[in-house]
């Protein structure tokens, strides 16, 4: 989905959602940080790592849970209270990827689990330089509902209408680093509730706000109770990793 209103805008919509964001956006699986391990060179464990964008700590509290040595940066306000209420032992500061509040050359690896493309390249590949030690790599990565499922594919179709996108993308990788890039596929059983709970987390139907948003999920309610009459949907994923060693 895309939208003119500027990535800051759109990125600080999270804040009065990290509730909902925490409690039903998807995790990752195990094989995303295995591919990142291979990709990067070194293990997960023992690694200086900082998760910038960590939002809620999706991400941050994996990678620890990988033994990394791992800081979150997030920006706002909202988003970093949550992540503190459910990673109490993880150490957070408040910054972006375009200024980063870390010190130069001190860190293995840098991630952006859904998160780079709140950033300005111009600034933020200049701060990941700077943060990196030599050898270290920056990983970008972004999980998405697989469109090669044909509810998957038809459920993107009416949402790209309701938000009159043209399917284009704003997710480039920067020209100037040398990238390495991997899928990872994986799905998830949920209660619908969840499902369409996911969806309202994410920025654009945040902005759309609470009347739209509801009546575009009533009319999905009623689409997928048809097709998943238990009331479980199995969402499948596609987590695109790009892995750049400095």
């Amino acid at each position: 989905m895309t939208s003119t209103l500027p990535p800051r805008i759109r990125a600080r919509s999270f804040d009065t959602a990290a509730p909902l964001y925490s409690a039903n956006r998807p995790g990752y699986p195990e094989e995303l940080f295995d591919a990142l391990e291979v990709l990067a060179g070194r293990p997960l464990r023992g690694a200086r790592v900082a998760d910038v964008g960590a939002g809620t700590g999706i991400a941050t509290g994996l990678l620890h849970a990988r033994g990394a040595d791992v800081v979150a940066v997030e920006p706002g306000d909202g988003m970093a209270a949550e992540f503190l209420r459910t990673n109490p032992r993880i150490p957070l500061v408040r910054g972006d990827g375009d200024r980063l509040p870390l010190v130069t050359a001190g860190f293995d690896l840098l991630t952006y689990a859904q998160a780079w493309h709140w950033t300005d390249p111009a600034r933020s590949v200049p701060e990941a330089r700077r943060v990196l030690r030599p050898g270290g790599a920056l990983a970008l990565w972004w999980n998405d509902m697989d469109p090669a499922v044909p509810w998957i594919a038809e459920q993107d179709e009416r949402i790209r209408a309701l938000f009159n996108a043209d399917g284009a993308t704003f997710r480039g990788l920067p020209a100037r680093l040398d990238f390495t890039t991997r899928e990872v596929r994986w799905s998830r059983r949920i209660p619908l509730d969840v499902h369409l709970a996911n969806h309202a987390s994410h920025s654009a139907f945040l902005m759309l706000g609470p009347a739209g948003t509801r009546e575009f999920l009533d009319a999905e309610r009623a689409r997928l109770t048809a097709l998943f009459p238990d009331g479980t949907v199995e969402e499948r994923y596609v987590v695109t990793l790009s892995v750049a060693v400095i």
